[in-house]
């Protein structure tokens, strides 16, 4: 059973730069696809991006695609979401999940990012 924990989140201004961090506890961290979510103040949770357990293929959102970048590291447990550009609208409590048979079935407690103007 895997166990996931996030990082680096943080204040930030408009047009800045963020690298959130997930680690990963358990034995089989390579077998899962992961996802990242976010959900921002009145808003329903959104995925924001998605990685394969090998990181052949990924999934963007619309409004991130060009500015954030999933990432993994299989031999440090670990998937990153690099965010450029930051906008107001990123600001949101993000999340990893772990994809189990289809559903994303494990999650973290979230780190939060707030993007000021």
């Amino acid at each position: 059973q895997v166990q996931l924990v996030e990082s680096g989140g943080g204040l930030v201004q408009a047009g800045d730069s963020l690298k959130l961090s997930c680690a990963a506890s358990g034995h089989t961290f390579s077998s899962y696809d992961l996802g990242w979510f976010r959900q921002g103040q009145g808003k329903e949770r959104e995925i924001v991006a998605s990685i394969t357990s090998s990181g052949s293929s990924t999934y963007y959102v619309d409004s991130v695609k060009g500015r954030f970048t999933i990432s993994r590291d299989n031999a440090k447990s670990t998937v990153y979401l690099q965010m450029t550009s930051l906008k107001p609208e990123d600001t949101a409590l993000y999340t990893c999940a772990a994809n189990e048979w289809g559903a994303w079935a494990t999650w973290g407690k979230g780190t939060l990012v707030t993007v000021s103007s």
